[in-house]
């Protein structure tokens, strides 16, 4: 079996992800052969688990590319803000990317970065990990051999879940739209994305409408700190005290890793981080500026009519809802609902199962194994499913998000063909 190598620009959380796939479970496909990251902790990780001679281990990316082409692929897993230029500069040295979502936080950078591909032929595939699940390959396939009939209506929901908005978009690195992208690109264009890729059809017009509600400083506790560890009146009933998540729930490898930048942090680095950084800030209090709920109505060729909710307030999990003219489609993204199939002749319902690729789970639901799975095939020229698209495709799905928050911000209905012209 031919081995592909990788170059690793980014070794965060998505990045010590991908790379920690490759090691563990497909170490005769995939070798990582070098490293880019500024944060001596998380470089260090991926020196040690990859056995990366001092050479190939970089404190930026830019050393690293001025090698050359030293591998297969690259993997770009940097913030928002650092996609454009470090993936422009591996395209334009003759690397294959696989580039953390979104494209870039831009329209003009989703672009540029889709132009260079393309100029210079480079297989890009961007992390809408959506695709590469079990259960939405499955979906997929019902509407795809008909069981459904004719698609016209979906109904799509994701929950981020409270706790997770507000250490990822209240606290953490994505919650100001400055340093990182609103909201909907940042979190939610993969699922504008599988919306287009289940229908595999054009989207004609958006409107949406959401807001920074909640996580405000209106809703501040009486008396309460900017930091939760100076003394909260309301600890002991508040969900996002800060030491309750990361100090106590020592379970939680993610919150405490992302909050200290360290792969295996103690509680003193824990704690240092929340007297320290805005992991320690009352959520009311943060500088965040993202929405914290969002609803999307979309037009799809054909009269497909499409709503999409982003929601905080929640536990978390995707559901979606797919309604054609022979039967309809109930499939929940929480780890324990079945995918069922509801047919209109036999009024019958079908519950359709969905199992794990070669019994490897991993996180987005199988998805983050599942795009590593396909990626491999496709750039190895052995590709012969239907998950990875195109750039352009990807990008085609960044400009309609682009055009969706055009007409959140403006209150507007966006004919996308019209943004598109305008924006092109």
């Amino acid at each position: 079996m031919e081995k592909l190598t990788a170059i690793l620009i980014g070794a965060g959380n998505r990045g010590e992800t991908y790379t920690n796939i490759m090691r563990r479970h497909m170490p005769e496909r995939f070798k990582v052969v070098a490293v880019a990251e500024p944060i001596d902790d998380r470089r260090n990780y991926i020196q040690e688990k990859h056995n990366l001679p001092e050479d190939m281990c970089f404190t930026d990316w830019a050393p690293l590319l001025e090698k050359g082409k030293i591998a297969d692929f690259a993997v770009i897993a940097t913030m928002d803000r650092v996609h454009y230029a470090p993936a422009i500069a591996a395209i334009e040295a003759g690397y294959d990317l696989l580039l953390e979502k979104p494209i870039a936080p831009t329209y003009e950078e989703c672009k540029g970065i889709t132009e260079a591909a393309e100029k210079y032929g480079r297989k890009v595939v961007i992390c809408t990990v959506l695709r590469y699940t079990d259960i939405f390959n499955t979906i997929k396939d019902q509407i795809d051999k008909g069981a459904l009939g004719k698609i016209m209506s979906i109904n799509h929901e994701e929950g981020v879940g409270n706790i997770h908005q507000t250490h990822s978009f209240v606290r953490g690195n994505w919650g100001n739209a400055e340093r990182s992208s609103d909201m909907l690109l940042q979190k939610s264009c993969h699922d504008i994305d599988i919306l287009t890729w289940l229908i595999g059809k054009k989207c004609l017009k958006v409107q949406s409408f959401g807001n920074l509600s909640f996580f405000t400083a209106k809703n501040a506790p009486e008396g309460a700190p900017e930091y939760c560890l100076d003394g909260c009146p309301k600890q002991d009933t508040c969900p996002y005290y800060a030491p309750k998540l990361y100090l106590d729930d020592k379970d939680n490898h993610w919150f405490r890793s992302t909050s200290t930048h360290k792969v295996e942090p103690t509680d003193e680095d824990v704690e240092y981080a929340l007297r320290n950084t805005q992991y320690g800030k009352c959520v009311y209090k943060c500088d965040n500026n993202v929405v914290d709920h969002q609803v999307v109505s979309m037009l799809y060729e054909d009269d497909v009519a499409v709503t999409f909710t982003m929601n905080a307030f929640n536990r978390g999990g995707r559901f979606i809802h797919i309604m054609g003219t022979k039967g309809d489609l109930h499939a929940a993204m929480d780890g324990s609902s079945p995918i069922t199939v509801y047919d209109f002749e036999t009024k019958e319902k079908t519950t359709v199962e969905v199992k794990a690729r070669d019994g490897i789970q991993g996180g987005h639901g199988g998805g983050d194994t599942g795009i590593l799975d396909d990626l491999y095939a496709y750039f190895t020229g052995s590709y012969d499913g239907k998950s990875v698209p195109e750039i352009r495709e990807s990008y085609y799905s960044h400009q309609i998000v682009f055009a969706i928050e055009e007409a959140r911000k403006t209150g507007t209905v966006v004919d996308v063909d019209e943004f598109i012209k305008k924006n092109s």
